[in-house]
């Protein structure tokens, strides 16, 4: 797909930024929700869209961890924060619209401010539904389209610049995916004037 590709040299140019550019963003918006997610990690767990490894400090030590991420430059950071922590992990390059996982492969799939910038995102959740095994959880932290009015204007205004600058798309709902792959939602929790999201759902046993 050449949306995809676009995607990957875009951070693969911007890998080395990232960290500091992202952390003003969390501090301001999203507060402990990757230590939210993470924490509720369990068993087999694939993150998708890993980025630079920025959750691997907030999963527990049981956890078997496998994560795949788009950008080789971005992967690389992510390799290197993992050594630095002494975190065993299986890092490797990936496209979450097309997981080369066999069906039922995990108890837990994370992504955390990913579906913002894959390109198909409803994609992204079939393909996380499809490698759950039953009974497995799906955990999400995303920034979303608005219920507010104003705000939701405000990202109509502001969603082209940000996915022109950025491939950054402000008016997602992946609840909607979430739910229409038959994911049983357990937990919603919405802040920000329902910018941020975080879902934790479950797959039927």
């Amino acid at each position: 797909m050449r949306s995809t590709e676009r995607v990957r040299r875009h951070y693969d140019r911007s890998a080395g930024s990232y960290d500091r550019i992202i952390s003003w963003a969390e501090k301001a918006l999203f507060g402990i929700g990757r230590e939210w997610v993470c924490s509720r990690a369990r068993g087999e767990v694939l993150e998708i869209a890993v980025g630079t490894g920025r959750n691997l400090p907030f999963y527990t030590e049981d956890v078997r961890l496998t994560g795949i991420e788009l950008s080789p430059k971005m992967l690389d950071i992510a390799r290197r924060r993992a050594g630095e922590l002494g975190r065993e992990a299986d890092l490797r390059v990936g496209d979450a619209q097309n997981l080369p996982f066999s069906d039922a492969s995990f108890d837990t799939v994370v992504a955390t401010l990913a579906l913002c910038t894959i390109p198909d995102d409803r994609r992204a959740v079939v393909e996380a539904a499809r490698v759950l095994r039953p009974g497995g959880r799906l955990l999400l932290l995303e920034h979303v389209r608005s219920p507010a009015l104003p705000v939701r204007l405000l990202q109509h205004v502001l969603n082209p610049l940000a996915v022109l600058l950025d491939h950054d798309h402000l008016l997602r709902e992946p609840l909607r995916h979430v739910e229409d792959t038959g994911l049983i939602v357990e937990r919603l929790e919405r802040s920000k004037l329902g910018v941020v999201e975080r879902l934790a759902a479950r797959k039927a046993s």
